[in-house]
């Protein structure tokens, strides 16, 4: 088994779509500034108000959630393994066997009307008059 990686914890950037940095949430204008004791304690507030709340709500549900997910995506790869693509299989090898009843009704019924329509239609000569 893979180790986890404790230092890139989103390789693929998954969530790179969540910017929950101060800045990418508060902003101030130019034109009109609180004063700088407010930014600063604002600032200090929300990252700590994010990293607790985070870090209570990952101890409190994350390894449930894991779990919940790890056990949602083993029974998608049962649902996949022992239901979907023997069916899938199945229906593959049933087309198979009704495309060549198919072939064999076309080639036998169908075929001979059309060539004798094609023969007697092919003996039409048009002359422009």
């Amino acid at each position: 088994m893979a180790e986890v990686d404790l230092i890139n914890r989103d390789p693929n950037n998954m969530n790179a779509h969540i910017q929950c940095a101060f800045e990418d949430v508060l902003a101030e204008p130019d034109a009109v500034h609180s004063m700088d004791c407010v930014w600063s304690l604002s600032f200090k507030c929300f990252n700590c108000g994010k990293n607790c709340c985070y870090s209570i709500m990952t101890m409190l549900c994350g390894i449930c959630m894991a779990l919940a997910w790890g056990c949602e995506y083993a029974m998608l790869a049962f649902n996949h393994i022992w239901c979907l693509t023997p069916c899938m299989r199945d229906f593959s090898v049933t087309c198979g066997f009704w495309q060549r009843c198919f072939g064999v009704v076309i080639n036998c019924c169908i075929r001979p009307v059309c060539e004798g329509v094609g023969s007697c239609l092919s003996q039409i000569k048009i002359t422009k008059g």
